[in-house]
């Protein structure tokens, strides 16, 4: 059987995740049980697994609850153990977690926090709160040069790998980043449609990778444009981001 997803809302902007491989069904950080439980019932899915991106609540606080319900393995990053629920599997960078007939390699990308990871199947990436749709996840433990090398990692995937994010951030996002390439016509469309999605109540998320080249601010550092935007000119493309960063952080 095909790689089947699905996605849901938990809590007021997060979205829960939902893959079935076969005869493996895995949720994608679990803020709440509930939401999660109802989407399997709904679909006559068994939950089987819990795939940790980080260890913040609003990623984690569902777990002990989901695994009471339905007895689920759950996966994380060994790096940060000591503060995810309790693992089975204990991930190293480089890793693979295999559902059924599905592989996922694990990466690491440390910048919201250090020792986040991604899930990265053929055709899809769960990346948490590290790169997301239109923007990245604010830094709170990493540094730039963390997130940059972080999301530099996504550079070699096909284009239409689908990213997957924790959040429905992506309107937000992209108004700051057309804040900073103002004449992006592939920017300025997207944000419509964005913003057009939510009025109906329509998610903006996943979004395929080459949109992300294309209108996301810190996937395009290296860039003249963002250079000048940042004032960052003849800067390496680190300092760009930061300075990209740092206007989002304010904006």
């Amino acid at each position: 059987m095909p790689m089947m997803r699905d996605r849901f809302p938990d809590l007021l902007d997060n979205y829960g995740w939902m893959l079935r491989a076969g005869d493996r069904v895995a949720c994608v950080d679990v803020a709440r049980a509930a939401p999660h439980l109802e989407a399997a019932e709904a679909r006559g899915w068994r939950i089987t697994d819990v795939l940790l991106t980080h260890h913040h609540p609003d990623h984690v606080e569902g777990v002990g609850e989901l695994v009471r319900e339905t007895g689920a393995t759950v996966w994380g990053a060994a790096a940060d153990r000591s503060r995810l629920p309790r693992l089975d599997h204990a991930l190293e960078p480089g890793g693979t977690v295999e559902l059924g007939d599905a592989s996922a390699r694990v990466w690491d990308v440390s910048g919201h926090t250090v020792g986040h990871v991604a899930y990265v199947f053929d055709g899809i990436a769960f990346t948490g709160d590290s790169l997301m749709n239109g923007g990245c996840g604010r830094l709170f433990e990493g540094s730039p040069e963390q997130m940059h090398a972080s999301l530099a990692q996504f550079a070699d995937l096909p284009e239409d790998t689908l990213i997957a994010s924790g959040h429905e951030y992506t309107a937000t996002n992209l108004h700051f980043a057309l804040t900073l390439e103002p004449g992006n016509a592939a920017l300025i469309s997207r944000l419509k449609e964005a913003r057009t999605a939510l009025v109906r109540g329509a998610p903006t998320v996943p979004t395929p990778l080459e949109t992300e080249r294309r209108t996301n601010p810190f996937l395009r550092c290296h860039l003249p444009g963002l250079k000048a935007a940042t004032g960052t000119e003849g800067r390496p493309d680190t300092e760009t981001f930061a300075a990209a960063r740092r206007g989002r952080d304010a904006f």
